[in-house]
């Protein structure tokens, strides 16, 4: 069996929106370690809206984390009390204007699951409605491309985010792109 055993866990840091803990884990060798495991107690959401005039909805941004710029899909992290599909929409008009119309769920991952436990949700839109502006602390611009350009944008790594990569390879994955 391949199941690592735990023994504890031991809170380092815990704030508002991030807790890191060292564990105590056991491999099925036998060998004993501290492994770090950063706990995350929310979900985040992303969502691929797709127009059949406009092509596929992306923002913009800087991240300050790794000093990049890229395309990405509306995100971000789900608030007290929020449903799914309601941070999708508030996320959406914040980070873009636009808000999404025939969300679908797409799917979900833990998108690194051997350091820390944040569940990613997946969302698709057939459309969306401009309703205003976007934030611009959020996001330097926001454009649509045509389906062919998104594969072209991740293969040249225009689109570094891996909430985005994954969303856009499930919808392309399972046809929904």
């Amino acid at each position: 069996m391949t199941r690592w055993r735990v023994y504890g866990e031991v809170p380092l840091y815990t704030s508002e929106r991030v807790n890191l803990s060292l564990v105590d884990v056991e491999l099925p060798d036998g060998a004993r370690f501290g492994h770090h495991v950063v706990r995350m107690d929310f979900p985040a959401v992303g969502v691929v809206i797709r127009d059949s005039e406009r092509g596929v909805l992306f923002l913009r941004r800087h991240r300050f984390i790794t000093d990049t710029w890229g395309w990405e899909i509306p995100a971000g992290g789900v608030d007290p009390g929020e449903t799914l599909e309601q941070a999708v929409e508030r996320e959406a008009i914040e980070e873009t204007g636009w808000r999404p119309i025939g969300l679908a769920h797409l799917g979900f991952s833990h998108p690194s699951n051997g350091l820390f436990d944040q569940r990613f949700e997946y969302f698709t839109a057939d459309g969306a409605e401009q309703v205003g502006e976007f934030e611009p602390t959020e996001t330097e611009s926001i454009a649509w491309f045509a389906r062919e350009d998104v594969r072209t944008l991740i293969e040249q790594g225009e689109i570094p985010d891996g909430l985005s990569v994954t969303a856009l390879g499930l919808a392309f994955a399972l046809g929904r792109l």
